[in-house]
């Protein structure tokens, strides 16, 4: 198979796969697998198909599209690591198994009261400025894969718990937003840096420095 057809195949299945979670194929893999095995099984099966499309990525030839804007990740990406580190780092009742976190008094807290799905959007940001940087038809159907995935994932996710979490889910989703910063504005929510706070920052920093410096030597390219 020709690499550019393989690379969109390899994306194709890996955000298919994804996708399992939110038909009526989950109930009955729950049912076979229980809970527990049908998160092994869906884990295995992630990894494997990511493993799958980033080596069909990396056997792509190049082929430009348009003059890659290389200095762009360089500002965003920044902002990519604090949100994805600020998820990992907080309780969030839209993640798996975390539905107890909106029994809280106040369920939406720190990176949360700027969006529900701060993990998400960093994954959009870093696919986003990663297709403007290159430029070219590759990065454009990788990168462009996991664009689609976490922003159509916003969308089930918040579906998939308003129908099963209730009143519960509906008072959290009144006081937050997907869209980053759209219960600030719209004065549902308000800002609150000091939630947030340095230490989900700093690691954040950390991780893009990090990324920074091994970028050439793991991914074979210069971050610009």
């Amino acid at each position: 198979m020709d690499p550019i057809p393989h690379l969109l195949l390899a994306v194709l299945v890996f955000v298919a796969a994804h996708f399992v979670s939110s038909t009526p194929l989950r109930a009955t893999l729950v049912g076979v697998l229980s809970e527990r095995g049908y998160m092994g099984v869906y884990s295995l099966v992630s990894i494997a198909t990511l493993v799958w499309a980033i080596w069909a990525y990396a056997q792509a030839p190049f082929q430009p599209l348009w003059q890659g804007l290389r200095l762009w990740p360089l500002v965003v990406m920044p902002f990519s690591f604090i949100l994805i580190a600020a998820g990992l780092m907080t309780r969030n009742p839209s993640a798996v198994m975390q539905q107890a976190a909106l029994k809280a008094e106040e369920p939406a807290r720190g990176i949360l009261r700027v969006t529900r799905h701060p993990m998400m959007w960093g994954i959009m940001l870093w696919a986003g400025v990663h297709i403007l940087a290159r430029g070219d038809l590759a990065s454009l159907v990788f990168f462009g894969g996991f664009l689609c995935l976490a922003a159509a994932g916003t969308v089930l996710i918040d579906t998939r718990k308003a129908a099963t979490l209730g009143e519960e889910w509906k008072r959290y989703a009144q006081v937050t937003s997907n869209v980053p910063f759209g219960a600030i504005v719209s004065g549902r929510n308000r800002f609150d840096f000091a939630e947030i706070g340095w230490k989900r920052i700093g690691v954040g920093i950390a991780f893009f420095l990090a990324a920074f410096v091994v970028h050439p030597y793991v991914l074979g390219a210069r971050p610009f």
